[in-house]
């Protein structure tokens, strides 16, 4: 067997510039010469997703001769970008792409991307590349999570790296302190604004960009961000494709297929991009190659985010708990997949409008043939990541329109109470569920305190709000946590399906 690994990794080709002629034949490639494109954008946290959403678009553009003079230029702000970094630059900035199609896998080298900036304290190399006047767009993938928003949805302007930005507007520490300085260059010197573009799974993306480097550039210099409100952009987008993390199993699924490739990128069989049609400096035309150019982003976003994002964590504390380890696996056990879907269709899609060509039912039978692909080993850890983000920003808007309407909120309020019980740390089977979340140390300390007293995880104001003072909403999710802790999940679950 060894002996057979080491044959297939011998015959795999070592992805380079200088190798693509020497890959398997049914494996895609770029027709076009990278020596021919020329940077227009930066894109800041350069991890899968980007890679298997994004930079795919621009490469399809690429590959029809046009956008030559958009190609992207990475960057981070993390320890784990700099890896990625060193990672991509020893293959050229080439990332292999692997479909994973339940009717058969295939693969394609994509080279949409030309550079990687280095990653260092102060992101002077960051500032520069932003600061150049070819860069016409800048756009994010730094999570949910990663905006620096308070408990309002505003700017946190008391986070110590804020005010570290604020303070040292020279040598940040964020990504958005170092936009701010780079629109800072970029004014001084005579030119235009680059467009913000934030790809995160956070509706109205573009409009909280907007509000968090005009928030920061209000406390460094009024005038730069009166400028910036004024000449800048920062378009809304919705955007989804299931890209699961790279490991072991997936360079093996690339060397299988003839491809030496340390950082692959595995994807399903879907692709959407919705964009807000406002951008400053001009933009690929990425309608060519199939995304939708708006002006109304809202709709589609509040679909994908109210019935994809949300239903990941419907799915994902359950299957924690229970040692599912990825999301098909979820929708293979046979409560939690009807659980997902009674919450959906009862306690979700009342409060999601159709979009053109999709109602929120059909969008529910494309969200279950997506999950239940047995090829995309997207983990359950994965969805589970960033709670205290993810069930502010995807559940509880839904909950509060529920409350608001009179509609039923106990699927609702049983994932909170899941949630609360997967934060105590331990699976049903004993075993232990490592640190998953950026505030995990107080959501487990919270989570035990709340086993006999479940009103203490509802006074977690920073992520429930005024939600604490809601009867209603209160004494069904401390039921559902009483009964989690006494009986176990899946007769919480067999209790909330018996409902009428």
């Amino acid at each position: 067997m060894d002996e057979l690994k080491q044959d297939t990794r011998s015959k795999a080709v070592a992805l380079s510039l200088g190798t693509l002629d020497q890959l398997p034949l049914g494996v895609a490639r770029p027709t076009y010469k990278r020596s021919d494109l020329t940077p227009g954008i930066v894109h800041i946290g350069l991890g899968n997703f980007h890679r298997g959403h994004q930079a795919w678009y621009l490469h399809r553009l690429m590959q029809q001769g046009l956008a030559h003079d958009w190609a992207i230029v990475g960057a981070g702000v993390r320890p784990g970008d700099a890896r990625m970094r060193d990672s991509l630059l020893a293959q050229d900035c080439l990332t292999t792409l692997i479909e994973l199609d339940p009717a058969g896998i295939s693969a394609e080298v994509i080279g949409s991307m030309i550079d990687f900036v280095p990653v260092e304290d102060g992101h002077g190399a960051l500032i520069a590349a932003m600061s150049d006047p070819r860069i016409r767009i800048v756009s994010l993938t730094v999570t949910e999570g990663g905006y620096y928003l308070d408990a309002t949805g505003a700017l946190d302007m008391a986070h110590p790296d804020i005010v570290h930005d604020l303070a040292h507007p020279d040598t940040p520490r964020t990504a958005f302190g170092a936009m701010v300085v780079a629109l800072r260059n970029r004014k001084q010197a005579g030119y235009a604004p680059f467009t913000g573009q934030s790809c995160d799974n956070l509706q109205g993306n573009g409009t909280i960009l907007r509000q968090t480097l005009i928030g920061l550039a209000r406390g460094i210099d009024a005038e730069l961000a009166d400028w910036i409100d004024r000449e800048g952009s920062f378009p809304n987008s919705m955007v989804d494709c299931i890209v699961p993390a790279t490991g072991d199993a997936e360079r093996k699924r690339a060397v299988e297929l003839g491809i030496a490739d340390t950082v692959p990128v595995t994807h399903e069989n879907f692709r959407q991009w919705v964009i807000e049609d406002s951008f400053c400096q001009g933009r690929p035309d990425w309608a060519k190659v199939g995304a939708t150019l708006t002006q109304d982003v809202h709709s589609y976003e509040a679909m994908k985010i109210r019935m994809l994002n949300a239903g990941h964590q419907v799915l994902a504390n359950a299957g924690e708990i229970l040692g599912l380890p990825t999301i098909a696996a979820c929708m293979s056990d046979a409560q939690i997949a009807p659980f997902f879907q009674k919450v959906q269709l009862g306690e979700i899609a009342p409060h999601v409008s159709a979009v053109p060509g999709i109602t929120p039912e059909a969008y529910l039978d494309l969200i279950v043939r997506r999950f239940s692909n047995p090829e995309i080993h997207d983990t359950t850890r994965r969805v589970a990541f960033d709670g205290s983000s993810r069930h502010a920003g995807f559940i509880l808007p839904i909950l509060r329109d529920a409350l608001v309407a009179g509609t039923p909120i106990s699927g609702l309020a049983l994932t909170e109470a899941l949630w609360a019980r997967m934060c105590h740390g331990t699976r049903e089977d004993g075993s232990m569920i490592e640190a998953n979340d950026p505030i995990w140390a107080d959501l487990v300390a919270t989570a035990k305190r709340s086993r006999t007293e479940p009103s203490a995880w509802l006074q977690q104001t920073q992520i429930y709000g005024d939600l604490a003072q809601n009867d209603r909403f209160t004494v069904a999710f401390a039921g559902w946590l009483s009964f989690i802790w006494e009986n176990g999940t899946h007769a919480a679950l067999t209790e909330y399906l018996a409902q009428a």
